[in-house]
C-alpha cells in the first residue's frame, strides 16, 4: 500500500553484498564457537577467520552508508510537498520589498 521507493542500483548492490558478507560472518562465528567448545584444532583458524570477516563485514556496512551518501549528493533528492503543506501567501505588487532603488541620499 505505502511502498518505499526502490533503492538506487549502486546502493542496492552494496546492500546485497553487505548482507551476504554478514551472513558468511555469522556462519564463521558459529563454526568458531562450536570448534572452540569441542576443543578441536580448527578452532584457532576459525576464530582468526571470524575476526577477519567481522572487519570485512563492518567495512561493507560502511560501504553501504557511504555509497548512499554519495548517490544522494550526486543525484539529489526529489522532494514534493505533502498534501497538508500550506502554500505561501501571495505577495501583492504593492508590498514587494525595495531592491535598493530608493532615491534617498
Amino acid at each position: 500500500m505505502y511502498a518505499k521507493p526502490r533503492l538506487p542500483d549502486p546502493v542496492r548492490t552494496a546492500a546485497v553484498r553487505a548482507v551476504l558478507i554478514i551472513a558468511l560472518t555469522l556462519v564463521l562465528v558459529v563454526i568458531a564457537v562450536l570448534c572452540s567448545l569441542a576443543e578441536v584444532w580448527f578452532a584457532f583458524p576459525a576464530v582468526l577467520a571470524a575476526i577477519a570477516c567481522t572487519v570485512v563485514a563492518t567495512w561493507s556496512v560502511l560501504d553501504v552508508w557511504i555509497t548512499r551518501q554519495v548517490w544522494v549528493q550526486r543525484h539529489g533528492v526529489v522532494s514534493e510537498p505533502s498534501s497538508v503543506a500550506r502554500r505561501g501567501r501571495p505577495v501583492s505588487p504593492g508590498h514587494l520589498p525595495d531592491a535598493g532603488t530608493s532615491s534617498s541620499p
